[in-house]
């Protein structure tokens, strides 16, 4: 299961960083999402991947029962998409209102500052 994600999580930073380079803010904004989408793949993988055991401890237990899942890359994963939401809601304003004062969606042609 961990080599099916790690060749997923490749594709997803593949296709990112494409889409990242080209010229269109359209794509830079879908190479953007595929690239937080493959760092939270990542997180999940690197963090241990258990079929059926919850991250739950006995109520009289003093220490979690063999095996149990790991919550912490959950809780890191969880902080990551709402931080990658935030970023990707900015970069979809910010390239709409660029979008809006100059007319065009090449990001080659916003270097200069005059509009």
């Amino acid at each position: 299961m961990e080599a099916l994600l790690a060749a997923v999580i490749g594709v997803l930073y593949g296709a990112g960083v494409y889409l990242m380079q080209r010229r269109n803010m359209v794509k830079f904004l879908i190479g953007l999402a595929l690239l937080s989408h493959g760092a939270n793949l990542l997180i999940f993988t690197a963090g241990g991947l258990t079929r059926g055991a919850p991250p739950l401890i006995p109520e009289h237990a003093g220490t979690p029962t063999s095996p149990h899942a790991d919550p912490l890359p959950q809780a890191l994963i969880l902080t990551a998409i709402v931080i990658s939401f935030a970023v990707l809601a900015f970069a979809l304003v910010l390239f709409l209102r660029a979008y809006q004062t100059t007319g065009t969606d090449d990001l080659n042609d916003l270097r200069s500052t005059d509009t």
